[in-house]
């Protein structure tokens, strides 16, 4: 016997977004909740944070890459800290564009400071690096 239905092909796709909320962190310890601009800003800060291939819990693709900067050629360092940074943040879809990299060298660190495009706003993050 033969099904005797119809299939819509009129369907309507709908795209949800997950939510951006999450716990907040302050002084070590979570107190109550963030969302948007906020819970974006903290999982800034721990990608930024984390060593890329260093922690097993993590995917290959969680975190930066900075340790293999140390020792390098400023010049280098300078050019590949902005690349690195602006593909670890890029995988987020959250943000749009990473842009207006300001370095400042001050002995062994250098001060990484940046502007972050978001659906929710603009933030303005800086990373101190060893070199």
């Amino acid at each position: 016997m033969i099904p005797n239905s119809q299939i819509d092909v009129n369907l309507k796709i709908m795209e949800d977004f997950e939510t951006s909320r999450t716990y907040k962190l302050s002084d070590n310890k979570i107190q109550g909740y963030a969302d948007n601009l906020i819970a974006l800003e903290q999982a800034i800060f721990k990608v930024l944070n984390t060593e890329k291939f260093e922690y097993p819990i993590y995917s290959f693709s969680y975190g930066v890459e900075l340790e293999s900067l140390i020792g390098e050629d400023q010049i280098y360092v300078k050019i590949e800290i902005k690349r690195r940074i602006r593909e670890c943040l890029l995988q987020d879809s959250r943000i749009e564009s990473v842009d207006n990299f300001k370095i400042t060298v001050n002995g062994d660190q250098m001060l990484c400071k940046f502007d972050v495009i978001s659906i929710y706003g603009e933030l303005t993050i800086s990373k101190e690096v060893n070199i």
